[in-house]
């Protein structure tokens, strides 16, 4: 008997481009993940917001995998930052689709916490149990964003909420749970450490000179790739202001950046890239730096495979799918030494962790790497084999099979209690209710930190 399960992922849909300001790794997680455990035998499906007028309400997207679009607010696209007013219909209008279907879930993944307040409502409403994968912590990204961070700042109190109510939670790396023991109080033993992965018949090793000519790149020279979003947090900055730092080698050195909000670097697209235009010019680089726009993920392997070291410094990171792919493509990874890059990367192995806001430190381990053919041959080797052992799909999703069944099989009356006691902080939807629309107010959050 084929298990049924309903993930939440509020504004992360499988079916979005990828490259935009809200579309990355937690799209890519969600996809891959229910697509490892559909072929583990699993049925899913995967609830998200309407943002587009045309869309199915369902898409029967893999066999055993179908992408349930909810309609909460308008039917465009919203920035994230502004969609958890919008929560209580979203699980109003799941709840009404459960019912309608009479689909009998074993169990709710969350990912996000948007998604835990609407997996907290409906398992009240419906008894079934829910794990959550946070993705990002909003006491984190406030300590490192400030004011940038535009999430309302009731966004902590859920959080704290989510944390004691959520029958598990799935930590990406051993940071992530750190973060959650320490800033919010989290129980250890509620906690699991499952990684992010990648999928080898998507990521594999291309021939360089084949990749680059496939992507009309140099031919000759070194190539440093940055991919990913487009926003201030990513460090892509920094990693411009190395390439500068850099000493003069033999061969050219090119800084190819993936990313952005169309297919070609427009300004009007994709704001930041003027900021990062200007960054190239005051370091002297930008007839170095290479702009692409946002590019399909049928052609990233190439772009991985076409580099010589792939470099990611963001302020911080939960965990970071790219250094992963990029490493299964046989590319030794640059990486800041912060949340699941200091996890994935093997320092001084696979590649070097460096401080997030360190160019010059970023130049001198580019110019360490890029000058010994020998140490590059090593980190490639080693990439590969430390992403294959420890970091596919296949072997994220067995463990979460582990950990969804140790939920379901719990006695009900255990967890019944487990619930009673969360009422004790607070039911979420109430305070959803409760707290919008007043801009500013952190609500206490009863027995809470």
């Amino acid at each position: 008997m084929k298990h049924r399960i309903a993930f939440i992922s509020d504004h992360a849909s499988p079916l979005a481009t990828l490259g935009s300001v809200d579309s990355g790794g937690q799209n890519v997680y969600v996809a891959e993940l229910a697509r490892q455990l559909s072929a583990q035998g699993y049925l899913i499906d995967i609830y998200t917001r309407r943002d587009h007028e045309q869309q199915k309400e369902v898409v029967e997207w893999l066999p055993g995998v179908r992408v349930i679009h909810i309609s909460a607010g308008p039917a465009t696209y919203v920035p994230k930052e502004q969609l958890l007013p919008y929560m209580p219909v979203f699980a109003e209008e799941m709840e009404t689709f459960i019912r309608r279907n009479q689909l009998g879930y074993k169990l709710m993944h969350a990912h996000f916490f948007m998604s835990g307040c609407v997996a907290s409502v409906i398992r009240r409403q419906l008894n079934i149990p829910y794990v959550i994968t946070f993705h990002a912590l909003g006491l984190v990204r406030r300590i490192h964003q400030k004011e940038a961070d535009q999430f309302p700042v009731e966004r902590v109190s859920i959080e704290t909420m989510l944390v004691h109510d959520a029958d598990h939670i799935i930590a990406e790396c051993p940071q992530d749970k750190e973060d959650l023991v320490e800033h919010y109080e989290a129980c250890e033993q509620n906690i699991s450490i499952i990684p992010c992965g990648f999928s080898p018949r998507e990521f594999y090793p291309i021939n360089k000179t084949t990749a680059r000519r496939q992507l009309q790149l140099p031919v000759n020279g070194k190539i440093v790739l940055q991919l990913g979003r487009m926003v201030p947090r990513k460090g892509v900055d920094n990693v411009i202001r190395g390439l500068g730092n850099m000493k003069k080698h033999g061969d050219p050195v090119y800084l190819v950046i993936v990313g952005g909000e169309a297919d070609m670097p427009e300004v009007l697209n994709t704001p930041e890239l003027k900021r990062l235009q200007q960054v190239a010019a005051g370091a002297g680089v930008l007839d170095q730096v290479i702009f692409t726009g946002r590019q399909s993920r049928q052609v990233l392997r190439y772009y991985y495979s076409a580099a010589d070291v792939f470099v990611t410094t963001p302020w911080y990171e939960p965990f970071g799918i790219t250094p992963l792919e990029a490493m299964a493509c046989g590319t030794p990874v640059i990486g800041a030494n912060v949340g699941g890059i200091k996890y994935s990367v093997a320092d001084g192995r696979t590649g070097y962790l460096v401080p997030p806001h360190s160019p010059e430190i970023l130049a001198k381990k580019l110019d360490q790497l890029l000058s010994s053919p020998t140490l590059h041959t090593t980190m490639t080797r080693n990439a590969l084999a430390r992403v294959r052992r420890e970091f596919t799909w296949e072997k994220v999703a067995r463990s979460m099979h582990t950990i969804y069944m140790q939920v379901y099989r719990k006695p009900a009356e255990e967890r019944i209690n487990n619930w009673h006691d969360s009422l004790l902080l607070k039911d979420i939807g109430q305070f959803l209710k409760e707290s919008f629309f007043v801009p500013g107010v952190i609500r206490p959050v009863p027995g809470g930190s």
